[in-house]
């Protein structure tokens, strides 16, 4: 069979520079295959796999989702699972084929995303002498040459494809995570200025409530990381502004949970063995370690607000919750009594902060009949702390919502 390195589209097709170099790129691939140059990589791959990745991938290629709908169509004509880009993989549908199998698509917007994909390099054309699609066969049924659509190109580069489709994966966990960040900042700055002019505390909290509307205009469902960084570097900036005046307004006794700073320290009983042999010495050591030095974190929230949402709590505290120290003593005893075991109530006071993990267990002691597994409830808001995707302002808004 002749060898063809650059073809022309039949009829007014447009031939492009990108093209002819996108089809010399692929005979030089095939001609080093060939000879057994090709190293790790084969040239082969799963169709259904590649089709997945270039999926994934389509922001990089440049593909939209109607674009792939036609190359999967494409595909489909191969019977092979797997394609080898080793030599020409052409297929030759009819107008009609191609259109039923891409889901009914007019032939005009057929044609077009077909100059896509030719465009990028993912499909090269083998038009006829008359622009029609066809095989020749040979005695025994066999295609001796064939005119259509070459998908070569394809299976040559599924492994740029895969990494691409594993570094778009890898952008969306990240867009993700930061997502979440920006949502909690959000929520937590709104609350936290909500709370602040319902309690009167002096400050300019409309100015801030301003400077939050202004940050917060919506993201599109494709923004860029480095949009979603910016939108949380300022939200923890304003975040950091907002806390640090609520802070400044609370009275003596609301700021009495500083002396925990030098009350706090780690029992080590006979009654809290499990602790000690869960994992080995150097584990168990390094985790003592960071409990330890754990910093104290302030809860941006009022004390009376707290007292007045969750009231429970005050039943099992000896002297009154006079102070956050007293709320986190009375914790401690709740905990116990709700089934929360200490590994649990350590691990949560050292993600959330023990004045945090103090305001769970009273949010959790207000709704103990909906709550079936305490001890499971409070490591599953563990391990979103750990995260930096957990906070208790929803929990009491919640609260609060059922109080109305």
């Amino acid at each position: 069979m002749m060898e063809r390195i650059v073809t022309t589209p039949f009829g007014g097709g447009r031939v492009s520079a990108r093209i002819f170099a996108n089809q010399a790129k692929t005979a030089k691939r095939q001609e080093k295959l060939r000879a057994g140059e090709g190293g790790n990589d084969s040239g082969r791959a799963d169709k259904w796999q590649l089709l997945r990745a270039v999926t994934e991938a389509r922001r990089t290629l440049g593909l939209g989702d109607r674009t792939i709908c036609v190359l999967e169509a494409l595909v489909s004509f191969n019977n092979d699972r797997e394609l080898d880009g080793s030599a020409p993989i052409i297929v030759f549908p009819s107008n009609r084929e191609l259109s039923v199998r891409a889901r009914g698509m007019a032939p005009a917007t057929i044609r077009r995303h077909l100059a896509v994909l030719v465009e990028a390099g993912l499909v090269i054309r083998r038009d006829s002498a008359n622009g029609k699609r066809y095989c020749l066969r040979d005695e025994r049924g066999l295609v001796e040459e064939a005119f259509g659509f070459d998908l070569a190109p394809l299976a040559l580069r599924a492994g740029e494809i895969h990494a691409a489709a594993e570094a778009a994966r890898q952008e969306e966990r990240a867009a993700r995570t930061l997502r979440s960040e920006v949502t909690l900042h959000q929520r937590d700055i709104s609350r936290i200025v909500a709370c602040a002019l319902e309690e009167a505390r002096a400050g300019d909290w409309l100015s801030m409530a301003e400077r939050l509307a202004a940050i917060s205009g919506r993201l599109g469902r494709n923004a860029r990381l480095d949009a979603l960084e910016a939108r949380r570097t300022e939200l923890l900036r304003l975040r950091a502004e907002v806390e640090n005046a609520y802070l400044s307004s609370l009275s003596e006794e609301e700021m009495s949970a500083n002396d925990l700073q030098t009350e706090r320290h780690i029992q080590n009983s006979n009654t809290d063995q499990s602790f000690e042999i869960s994992g080995d010495e150097h584990n168990t050591a390094g985790a003592r370690s960071t409990m330890e030095a754990a910093p104290e974190r302030k809860m941006a929230v009022s004390l009376d607000r707290l007292r007045r949402l969750c009231p429970q709590i005050a039943d099992y505290a000896r002297d009154g919750i006079r102070n956050w120290s007293d709320l986190v003593k009375t914790a401690d005893l709740v905990r116990s009594m709700l089934g929360v075991s200490p590994d649990a109530w350590r691990k949560a006071k050292a993600a959330m902060g023990e004045q945090a993990a103090a305001v769970v267990i009273a949010v959790m002691l207000e709704r103990a009949e909906t709550i079936r597994s305490p001890g499971g409830y409070l490591r599953d808001l563990t391990t979103k702390a750990e995260k930096s995707a957990f906070s208790v302002y929803p929990m009491l808004q919640a609260l609060e919502r059922t109080r109305e």
